[in-house]
């Protein structure tokens, strides 16, 4: 619900702005951990796909030998802390090293700053320490060791695998970073069970079930590979997505990433602003894109203008048309009742997919493209009803709402579309008629991933064919 042009078909499957052909997320973590299996038990190794960690051990290898559960840490800003897992650790007397084991006491999943000062997990910065490094390099005083990857042994394994035998079917959200790791440690306590802060569908059985987990999980060690001189980006939202692919420095000089890659950006000099990612993408002379922008797996004709800070994903957009700033535009390819429908999601960078509220009289709460979707919804001719959301009708948001209106092609997918930002940008309305509207969730459901493919496919020989290369 992030990062919605990846929930088709994955994070882990994301392109990267560079690679010939375009390196996915799958390739970075696969070269990134390519060292790990020869310094590793047997176990199972656990990351997220919305990730990088690019780090330096001095010459040390990171060695996952250890019983229990063993897991990275990363000094991070008490902001970033936040948002994210924070160990809480043994105090350590030996000097500043690049690489260090140590035990963990507790886990914090997304504390509050207050939360980690009173844990103790708020630390001096490790850069301080170091006599090597000069004063610049320890620019932040305080920071927390934050989560990214971790590692199970056989053993924890199968305690597990064991646990999931006996109960036969997962029928709640469990997280295996919240709900395994905050288990673990000395000062671990039953408390994380009843918060259900941070879980997108609370259901009745969640609690007992992080209960068992709690029970079962207790006197694992808890092992912590401290990475001092580690750099950690998470990748898993459309802010941070469009931040690092278009104006972050520091990670497109560590990786090498790109402007411009497999595509056909025809005499773009003019148009096409420095800080714009284009990947697997071809781009006609004629069109223009603003800065922070990134454009994927996608056919701009002329007349297409596309605002600053704008995703588009997956779509082929021939006719004339302004994306305004702050746009995400994706075309998903649909089987619906065994017939091949397009629909083309649209809504702005900063609205918010997850927040619901409980009945349709709360509606005036949620917002699209920062304005009101019930406003939004008279523009568009959509008369608000109970038929109006797929899914939970207790819980009605933007990844619900049944507003995206299907057609037989991806033109007249995107043609309706540019037809609903014209109406919301002239505040003129409109009527889409009587095609069939489903949700972001219903798209999931109904996804398309052969077809979706396919056009991907038929961009890749087109791109190779107009750059005459092979590949």
């Amino acid at each position: 619900q992030r990062l919605p042009n990846a929930s088709a078909l994955g994070k882990i499957f994301a392109a990267l702005p560079f690679g010939d052909p375009v390196y996915q997320m799958l390739d970075v973590k696969l070269a990134i951990y390519v060292d790990f299996p020869s310094n590793m038990r047997p176990g199972v190794l656990v990351t997220c796909a919305d990730d990088i960690e690019l780090y330096s051990s001095d010459g040390l290898a990171v060695t996952f030998n250890r019983p229990g559960i063993t897991a990275l840490a990363h000094p991070s800003t008490l902001e970033i802390g936040k948002t994210h897992g924070v160990f809480v650790l043994e105090d350590s007397d030996s000097e500043y090293r690049d690489l260090q084991y140590r035990t963990c006491r507790s886990y914090l999943h997304k504390p509050n700053i207050a939360k980690m000062h009173e844990s103790g997990a708020v630390t001096l910065n490790p850069r301080s320490l170091d006599p090597s490094r000069s004063p610049k390099d320890a620019s932040l005083s305080e920071v927390v060791y934050t989560d990214s990857l971790f590692y199970m042994d056989h053993g924890t394994v199968k305690v597990l695998l064991g646990f999931l035998e006996e109960l036969g079917a997962v029928n709640c959200e469990i997280d295996a970073y919240g709900d395994f790791l905050q288990a673990l440690g000395p000062d671990a306590t039953l408390d994380y069970t009843e918060n259900t802060a941070n879980v997108s569908k609370v259901e009745a059985e969640l609690a007992e079930v992080r209960r068992k987990i709690y029970s079962l999980l207790r006197g694992t060690e808890f092992t912590v590979i401290v990475l001092n001189n580690s750099k950690f980006y998470h990748i898993g939202t459309l802010q941070e997505y469009l931040y690092h692919l278009t104006a972050d420095t520091s990670l497109q000089a560590e990786l090498g990433l790109q402007s411009e890659v497999f595509s056909v950006v025809a005499d773009q000099d003019e148009n096409l602003s420095r800080e714009v990612c284009v990947i697997h993408s071809l781009l006609d002379a004629k069109c223009k894109v603003s800065p922070s922008s990134v454009i994927e797996y996608s056919r701009l004709g002329p007349g297409v203008s596309v605002g600053g800070s704008c995703v588009i994903s997956g779509s082929c957009i021939r006719i004339r048309c302004v994306v305004p700033d702050k746009s995400f535009v994706s075309s998903l390819s649909l089987m619906i009742d065994g017939q091949v429908m397009y629909a083309t999601i649209l809504f702005g960078i900063e609205d918010n997919l997850k927040k619901n509220v409980g009945s349709l009289s709360d509606l005036n709460a949620l917002q699209i493209f920062g304005g009101s979707l019930v406003q939004r919804l008279e523009l568009w001719g959509i008369q608000v009803s109970e038929d109006l959301f797929s899914g939970d009708r207790k819980a009605l948001s933007l990844w619900n709402i049944r507003i995206f209106p299907c057609y037989a092609t991806m033109e007249e997918s995107v043609s309706a579309a540019v037809e609903m930002l014209e109406a919301m940008n002239s505040k003129s309305q409109m009527r889409l008629g009587g095609a069939r509207r489903v949700s972001i969730e219903e798209m999931l459901s109904y996804k398309n991933v052969d077809e979706m493919l396919r056009f991907r496919q038929e961009l890749y020989e087109e791109i190779r064919r107009r750059r005459g290369a092979s590949y």
